[in-house]
């Protein structure tokens, strides 16, 4: 599924388009229609590509914490930049990338073969959660990364994903954390403290985005009591960072430009008139304070994987 505007990544939000379509990079967006996947579906790679190192920590972190996995399910995969880091962490498994876009399906799929993994690597296209019914076996382990926000009942979206794990088996969710950060509070010229008011107008839109969704639920977003509620037994929770500090790479320039201009196309009427023309000028490559030139350039980002088992 393609996330709306944030979250990169492989799964693209900030705000959501997947990730998640509307502000910021980020995993699964409710009309698809509109887009150009020839060109989408480089830059979302791109942009997992640039949160690696946050997911292997996760990984690792949940590799720790479980037997080898015989069936890993990545569940809003977009172009299988993170299910690909699954069939590396268990050399065992065989990883199953689900989403609701075939033109990401087949990125992820020809990367499953450049990274020599295509023989335990498959593909399911359909939408969350009902696509899951196709499984062939009950996952061990499932992995739900800011895919379950673009679903309405939320509620019966994490019961349907507990009902496709194999008993003892694991749902890593990965929702919540912080807004990413790129700029100092003072960038030196119009008035400090941007992104904090970025926040807002992005939190407001997030808001309307569930609104929006089909059959939409209104939950207070405690995912371990949600995933208790779910039949499932919590186990942990867990915030990894990504901290790519200044100077930034062209990668990360590209991350945050690609972030800020969808910003601007789905809230840039909301802003005050003085920081839509700070915006501007961020995204204006000519000027030597754009997020594309600046010196002082950076990624900070904090995402939060909750896990809970099935009982046996």
């Amino acid at each position: 599924m393609a996330h709306a505007p944030e979250q990169p990544a492989d799964h693209r939000h900030e705000p959501h388009r997947h990730e998640h379509g509307a502000p910021g990079a980020g995993h699964h967006r409710h009309d698809t229609t509109d887009i150009d996947w020839a060109e989408t579906g480089p830059l979302l790679e791109s942009q997992a590509e640039l949160f690696t190192p946050l997911y292997e920590h996760a990984l690792a972190w949940l590799a720790k914490r479980q037997t080898e996995p015989g069936l890993v399910v990545d569940a809003g995969s977009g172009p299988g930049v993170v299910a690909c880091l699954f069939a590396d962490t268990f050399p065992g498994a065989r990883v199953v990338a689900v989403d609701g876009n075939e033109p990401l399906l087949e990125r992820a799929r020809d990367r499953a073969a450049r990274l020599g993994v295509a023989d335990r690597f498959g593909t399911l296209a359909g939408e969350l959660p009902e696509v899951l019914g196709d499984l062939d076996y009950p996952a061990d382990l499932l992995w739900a990364s800011r895919s379950l926000h673009h679903l309405g009942d939320q509620r019966a979206a994490l019961a349907a994903f507990a009902g496709h794990l194999a008993p003892g088996g694991t749902l890593a969710l990965m929702e919540g954390g912080l807004p990413a950060r790129f700029l100092p509070r003072d960038i030196g010229f119009g008035r400090p403290g941007l992104q904090a008011r970025f926040d807002v107008v992005e939190s407001e839109w997030f808001a309307r985005m569930r609104a929006s969704l089909p059959d939409t639920v209104d939950e207070a977003e405690d995912w371990p009591a949600l995933l208790a509620a779910a039949g499932l037994k919590p186990t942990g929770s867990r915030t990894f960072l990504l901290d790519l500090p200044a100077p930034a790479t062209d990668r990360a320039r590209a991350y945050t430009a690609a972030h800020l201009f969808r910003l601007r196309e789905a809230v840039g009427d909301e802003l005050d008139p003085g920081d839509l023309a700070t915006l501007d000028r961020l995204l204006d490559a000519s000027d030597p304070g754009s997020v594309h030139r600046r010196p002082d350039l950076f990624v900070l980002a904090a995402h939060t994987v909750h896990t809970a088992a099935r009982p046996l």
